[in-house]
């Protein structure tokens, strides 16, 4: 997403105070409201200020913005999936403006009737939201249609943005990447005077998953073994998102050897697909019973096994 400066927007300092920052808001709202502004680009830049606004005001808002860090206006960065989830939809970081706030903008510059006039209209195109969405590994590996629920900003009479939760059935294309966007033409802004709505893309996040790592098309999966199938070998089940298989574990399997199960990670839109790394780990009993103690100790007793062998060799 691109990033935004909210603090560039209304002419003041990051440091600014709630007082500074209402009064340049009020300011740069009167200057630039849709029915009282000729200069150009008006309507924009008065959703910009008015978007600047509603999160700079908001305590909360602001310290989760400022945490984003700095960037140059309009540059391209990846913000965290939370901030993009919550605020991320283009100007679905509004929260309802005061509408004081607005009128209070009128009356100091003596437009306190200006609601009453409208420009002559003239065909305006909807706005383009982007928003990030989480969605199952599972979906991004099979594919299908699912509901997806953003929070769009919409616009009363006033001209002020609400954020409002809509909900759009999506089609996820099998083998989909993390960062894909898909276009919903229409379903963005709506157009005013007869101009077209803009789109809304959804971008694509593969959420957490409890068993699997994702890297590109491949996972990563970490695999528990006894340490007698580490030295002895031997099958094991394990699962992949296609279903169960059995895989063999070679004798002298180590802690962190990667195991590769060819073609069984996440599928390519030209039916290929990644490959899945069952990553070993040697477990061993938190508490072992006496019988398996007695064994242990017989084992240590007879092998001539030293992991810690070039420690010794190290220092010749």
């Amino acid at each position: 997403m691109k990033y935004k400066d909210y603090y560039q927007a209304l002419g003041v300092d990051r440091t600014a105070s709630d007082d500074d920052i209402k009064k340049a808001y009020r300011k740069l709202a009167h200057r630039y409201h849709p029915d009282v502004s000729k200069e150009p680009k008006a309507e924009e830049k008065f959703k910009e200020v008015a978007e600047a606004y509603a999160t700079l005001k908001d305590p909360e808002k602001r310290r989760e913005y400022d945490n984003l860090g700095r960037h140059p206006a309009g540059e391209e960065f990846n913000a965290p999936p939370e901030w993009q989830q919550r605020y991320g939809a283009g100007a679905s970081t509004f929260d309802d403006v005061d509408l004081a706030d607005i009128l209070n903008a009128f009356r100091a510059g003596g437009h306190g009737d200006a609601r009453g006039r409208r420009r002559a209209g003239f065909p305006i195109s909807g706005e383009d939201y982007e928003v990030t969405v989480a969605v199952p590994l599972e979906k991004i590996y099979s594919g299908g249609d699912t509901d997806v629920t953003v929070e769009l900003p919409e616009y009363d009479e006033h001209g002020l943005p609400h954020r409002v939760p809509r909900t759009f059935r999506v089609t996820i294309p099998k083998g989909a990447t993390e960062g894909q966007r898909l276009r919903l033409a229409g379903k963005g802004g709506p157009g005013r005077d007869g101009g077209r709505p803009g789109d809304l893309y959804i971008v694509l996040h593969i959420a957490p998953h409890p068993l699997y790592r994702v890297s590109g098309r491949d996972l990563y999966l970490d695999l528990p073994l006894t340490p007698w199938e580490g030295v002895l070998g031997g099958a094991v089940e394990i699962p992949t998102p296609g279903g169960p298989v059995e895989l063999n574990i070679k004798p002298g399997t180590s802690s962190g050897q990667r195991l590769r199960l060819a073609r069984r990670g996440l599928p390519t839109p030209g039916g290929g697909a990644g490959d899945l790394y069952a990553v070993a780990r040697i477990e061993v009993p938190r508490k072992a019973g006496k019988r398996e103690q007695e064994l242990y100790e017989q084992l240590a007793a007879a092998s001539d096994f030293n992991p810690r062998k070039h420690f010794r060799e190290g220092l010749k």
